[in-house]
C-alpha cells in the first residue's frame, strides 16, 4: 500500500535566503546554510513521497537589501515555497542578535501553521537559532523535531578563542554560551539529528550533554551535477586553462589539480616537496594549485601570507618553475571548468589535508570525472569508500603521496575506471536525489512511529563544560606500554565530556601528529607543539594565532643564531627541526654547558627560554613561549583552572608545566637526573610505574576523576 506523502518543514532563520541569484559571502550569515536549505527544499519539492515542503525563515524589510526578502510568500517549484516570517523588527540583523526576538518568530510561525489545511509531519530545525524555534514547535504542536546543526558553539567558540577573541569579547558578541545552551536543549527534543560524516557525530556532537549516538544519522549534502559533470569539449580553450598556461611548459600534460584555502591545515607546502622530491612525477604531470585568490601576498593576513610564502618557497626550492601553476585569481564559476580541464587531460585531483571534515572538492572533482587522491584522516575515507574511485594516502608521508599520485596517472585503464566510478558514485551516493531518498528513509519512520526513539539518558551538568585537564608529552609519557596506552585512552574517551585532554611536545606539528598516528592516538582537544612555540585546537587543528602574536615579543631569531654560533659544543639541527619561533641544536655536553649558554644569552640582551632535554637537545625559544606559559594560556582561552589540571612531565623541557597551581607529576624514566630537583618538591608525585602506566598512577594519585578528588 503506498504511504501518505509528506508535509515537511524546514526552518533555518537568520540569513539572506530567497530562491534564485543568492548572494552567498555577503556576510558571514549568508554561506553554505542557506545554499544549502534552499536546495533541499526544492529537491524536497521534486520527490514523489512528498506532498508539500516548506521553508520558514525571517522576512527581512530594509532598504539596505533586495525587496524579495520581504516578500511574505516565495513559490520554489509547485510543492515547495519559502514563507517569510515576522520576527522582531524587520531590519536586517546578524545572527547573534536576533536571540531576544526567536520566542516572537516561533509564536508566528505557530499561528502560520494552525491556518494551513493540515500540520506538517516534521520539523527540521537548522542551526542552533532554528533548533530554539524548532523545540518549541515540537512542544507546542507534539510534531517531531529533526535537527541539523551545521555548525556548533562549542567548537566555534574554540575557533574564535584561537583567533585571539577574549573570552568577555566572544560573549558580549556572539551570545556563545546562551547558543551552546540551545544546542543541549534541541538535541534533548530532536528525534533525530543529521550531520555530513561520522567524524562530525564523534567530534562535534560527542562533547554535547545530550549527546546520543542513537539519534544521530549521517547524510552527506547534495551535489549540483547540473554545474558540476564530466568533459564538454571547451575546457582547453577557457579562460582559467589560458591563465594557467602561462605558468607550463607543457600545458597538456597531465594535471595534479591542488584546490584549498591557504591554510597550513590544508598540507599544500608537502604536496609541493612530494612532487619536488619525484622527478618521475614530475616527468609525467603538471602541479596546479589554486590557493584562493591574492593580490599582495604582503598585504593578507599572517597565516595566508606565510602560506602562500611558503609555497612560493617550495617552488624555488625544488626550481619547479614550468611545472607548477599558481594562479592569483579565478572565479567562483571556473572551479568547475577547473575539474574538468583536469579531468580532459586525464589527471587526478589531490587533497594532502591533515584532517578534512568532509571533503565537498572531492565529490566535485569525483561528478567532474577526475579520480582523487586524498588524506585518510576524516571524510574522504567514506568518499573513496563509496565511490571506489581514488586512494588514500597518509598527508605525512611524502614519498607515499609521491608514489599514489604516480600509481594513479601512470595506469591509463585504471583511470578511466577511476573516473567512471567517480561519476557513478557521485550520481548514487551524492546527488541531491541521493541525498534526499536517504533523508526519507530517515523522516518516514518518526512519522509512522516505526522506529523507537531511544529516551535520553543524560542530563544537563551544572557548572562549567570540560572544568578539568591532563597535559602530557608523548615520549616516555605515553609510548612504551601499549597495554597501558589503551588503558589510558579509554579512560579520556569516557570521561571526554568532563576533561579536556592536551598533549605538550617539543616536535613540530606533523612530526607529532605522525607519532600519534603511528600509536593510534587520537587527536588531542589542544596539542602544543614545537615546545611551545605553537598551540592547536582539535578538531580541525586551529592554529591559535592570538598565541602566535603574543609570543612574537621580544624576539630576533637572527641575532640569536649569531650570538649562538661561536658557543663550542652547539650544531644547529636541520632545517626540519627548526620553526620560525624555535631555534634548535644539538648539544655536546661535554663541550657546552647549560648555565654557560644562558648566561652568554643574557650578556647579549637576548631574553629568550633556552630549554635543554633529553640530555642532547637544545631549543631556544621566545621568552613568552614554553610547554608551562602555552598550556596556562590555554587555561585562560578555555576555561579549566590549573588546580584542577593534572600535568604528567618526563623530562626538562616540562619543568613550567610542572611547577606552581597544577597537579604535578613526574613519570618514571632514565632521564630523571634533568627533574631531580623537581620530583624533590613535596606536592609533586614521582610515579614508580613509567609510560603511560605512570600516567595512570598519577591519576589514581590525586583521585582525578573521584567523586570529591583533587581533580574535581
Amino acid at each position: 500500500m503506498k504511504k501518505p506523502p509528506l508535509f515537511i518543514v524546514l526552518v533555518s532563520v537568520h540569513g539572506l535566503i530567497r530562491g534564485h541569484d543568492l548572494e552567498l559571502g555577503r556576510d558571514a550569515d549568508t554561506g553554505g546554510q542557506t545554499k544549502y536549505v534552499v536546495e533541499l527544499a526544492r529537491a524536497l519539492g521534486e520527490h514523489s513521497d512528498v506532498e508539500r515542503v516548506v521553508l520558514l525563515t525571517r522576512r527581512v524589510e530594509d532598504g539596505h537589501v533586495s525587496p524579495d526578502y520581504a516578500v511574505p510568500l516565495e513559490a520554489l517549484s509547485e510543492k515547495s515555497a519559502i514563507v517569510r516570517i515576522d520576527c522582531g523588527e524587520p531590519v536586517y540583523l546578524r545572527k547573534e542578535m536576533l536571540w531576544d526576538t526567536l520566542e516572537n518568530f516561533s509564536d508566528n510561525a505557530l499561528a502560520w501553521l494552525k491556518v494551513q489545511p493540515r500540520l506538517p509531519d516534521v520539523i527540521h530545525g537548522h542551526y542552533a537559532d532554528a533548533g530554539y524555534v524548532g523545540s518549541r514547535l515540537s512542544h507546542q504542536l507534539g510534531i517531531p523535531l529533526v535537527f541539523t546543526g551545521h555548525s556548533l558553539g562549542r567548537s566555534k567558540r574554540k575557533q574564535l578563542l584561537a583567533s585571539g577573541v577574549k573570552r568577555d569579547e566572544i560573549e558580549s558578541t556572539y551570545h556563545i554560551t546562551r547558543r551552546i545552551g540551545a544546542e543541549e536543549d534541541t538535541l534533548g527534543v530532536a528525534e533525530r539529528v543529521i550531520t555530513s560524516t561520522r567524524q562530525e557525530v564523534e567530534q562535534q556532537y560527542g562533547l554535547y550533554d545530550f549527546y546520543q549516538p542513537s539519534r544521530m544519522r549521517v547524510i552527506p549534502p547534495g551535489t549540483d551535477l547540473q554545474l558540476f559533470h564530466p568533459p564538454s569539449g571547451g575546457e582547453k580553450k577557457s579562460a582559467i586553462a589560458q591563465q594557467l598556461s602561462r605558468f607550463l611548459k607543457e600545458p597538456n600534460k597531465p594535471v595534479i589539480l591542488a584546490l584549498s584555502r591557504p591554510d597550513p591545515r590544508k598540507n599544500i607546502v608537502a604536496l609541493i616537496e612530494a612532487y619536488g622530491q619525484s622527478p618521475e612525477l614530475q616527468a609525467i604531470a603538471n602541479l596546479v594549485i589554486v590557493a584562493g585568490n591574492r593580490d599582495d601576498i604582503l598585504e593578507m593576513e599572517d597565516t595566508s601570507a606565510g602560506v602562500l610564502n611558503s609555497i612560493l618557497l617550495a617552488i624555488d626550492r625544488y626550481d619547479l618553475y614550468g611545472k607548477v601553476a599558481y594562479p592569483k585569481h579565478h572565479a567562483q564559476e571556473e572551479v568547475a571548468v577547473l575539474y574538468r580541464l583536469a579531468a580532459s587531460l586525464h589527471g587526478v585531483f589531490v587533497n594532502p589535508a591533515l584532517t578534512e571534515p568532509f571533503g565537498l572538492t572531492l565529490i566535485e572533482a569525483a561528478a567532474c570525472g577526475l579520480p582523487i587522491v586524498a588524506t585518510e584522516d576524516g571524510g574522504p575515507i567514506d568518499i573513496i569508500g563509496n565511490c571506489n574511485n581514488g586512494q588514500l594516502i597518509n598527508p605525512l608521508d611524502r614519498a607515499a603521496m609521491a608514489s599514489t599520485l604516480l600509481a594513479t596517472l601512470s595506469d591509463r585503464r585504471a583511470w578511466h575506471r577511476l573516473a567512471k566510478n567517480g561519476i557513478a558514485g557521485v550520481t548514487r551516493h551524492y546527488s541531491w536525489q541521493a541525498h534526499v531518498d536517504k533523508y526519507l528513509k530517515v523522516i518516514r519512520p518518526l512519522v509512522e512511529r516505526s522506529e523507537p526513539v531511544e529516551p535520553i539518558t543524560g542530563s544537563r551538568r551544572p557548572g562549567v563544560f570540560r572544568d578539568r585537564a591532563i597535559f602530557t608529552s608523548i615520549d616516555l609519557n605515553l609510548i612504551g606500554d601499549d597495554a597501558a596506552l589503551r588503558e589510558f585512552l579509554q579512560l579520556m574517551q569516557a570521561n571526554r565530556k568532563t576533561t579536556i585532554f592536551g598533549i605538550a611536545t617539543g616536535r613540530r606539528l606533523d612530526d607529532a601528529l605522525a607519532r600519534l598516528r603511528e600509536y593510534n592516538i587520537p587527536k588531542p582537544d589542544v596539542l602544543i607543539t614545537g615546545q611551545g612555540t605553537e598551540i592547536h585546537y582539535a578538531p580541525a587543528l586551529t592554529r591559535s594565532e592570538s598565541w602566535v602574536r603574543h609570543i612574537n615579543h621580544r624576539w630576533n631569531p637572527q641575532e640569536i643564531r649569531e650570538v649562538l654560533a661561536e658557543v663550542p659544543g652547539l650544531t644547529l639541527q636541520p632545517k626540519m627541526h627548526q620553526n620560525p619561533f624555535k631555534i634548535s641544536y644539538y648539544v655536546d655536553r661535554a663541550l657546552a654547558n647549560p648555565h654557560e649558554v644562558r648566561q652568554t644569552l643574557l650578556r647579549n640582551e637576548q631574553a629568550v627560554n633556552a630549554v635543554f632535554s633529553f640530555g642532547q637537545f637544545l631549543d631556544v625559544v621566545p621568552v613568552r613561549a614554553s610547554k608551562g606559559l602555552a598550556m596556562r594560556w590555554c587555561a585562560e582561552q578555555l576555561g579549566f583552572s590549573l588546580e584542577h589540571t593534572l600535568v604528567c612531565g618526563a623530562t626538562a623541557a616540562d619543568t613550567d608545566m610542572l611547577m606552581g597551581n597544577t597537579l604535578g607529576a613526574v613519570v618514571s624514566n632514565r632521564h630523571l637526573d634533568e627533574l631531580a630537583d623537581v620530583a624533590a618538591i613535596d606536592s609533586i608525585y614521582l610515579t614508580q610505574s613509567q609510560h603511560a602506566a605512570g600516567v595512570l598512577e598519577a591519576i589514581a594519585h590525586y583521585g582525578f576523576f573521584a567523586q570529591g578528588g583533587r581533580g574535581a
